[in-house]
């Protein structure tokens, strides 16, 4: 156990672990934005190929698909920009020898994906 007097001795590790870290919520963040741009293009490939089998023209779908997208987009977005400042609070936090862990963040990350999740199975339940 580390005392309030005693030295953490921070290595080179520590600071590549970090990045390292820092370059899984870059992925995360684009496979977000990915899936996102995906979503809203969806809607149009069906109208497209709808056009190709039929010969004529359907409406737009109705539907949330391009809301749904533009969001993934958004949280996409802010996932990088998350993971950039948690990267330069652990960077201080190494350079100062004080690490202090943030299970806040995580707990937050999680309670927004099993609502987004369960916003998603109430909007395609329906359509089975």
């Amino acid at each position: 156990m580390i005392t309030s007097g005693e030295k953490i001795k921070i290595s080179a590790s520590d600071h590549l672990a970090n990045e390292r870290t820092f370059l899984a919520w870059i992925r995360t963040s684009i496979a977000l934005m990915g899936f996102g741009f995906v979503v809203v293009k969806f809607s149009l490939f069906i109208r497209q190929l709808s056009l190709v089998v039929s010969g004529h023209e359907v409406s737009p779908p109705k539907g949330f698909s391009g809301v749904i997208g533009m969001c993934l987009v958004a949280i996409g977005a802010l996932t990088a920009l998350i993971g950039y400042t948690r990267y330069k609070r652990i960077e201080r936090q190494l350079l100062s020898q004080a690490f202090y862990p943030s299970s806040r963040l995580l707990m937050l990350l999680t309670i927004g994906v099993v609502v987004g999740s369960l916003l998603l199975l109430y909007y395609l339940l329906p359509n089975l």
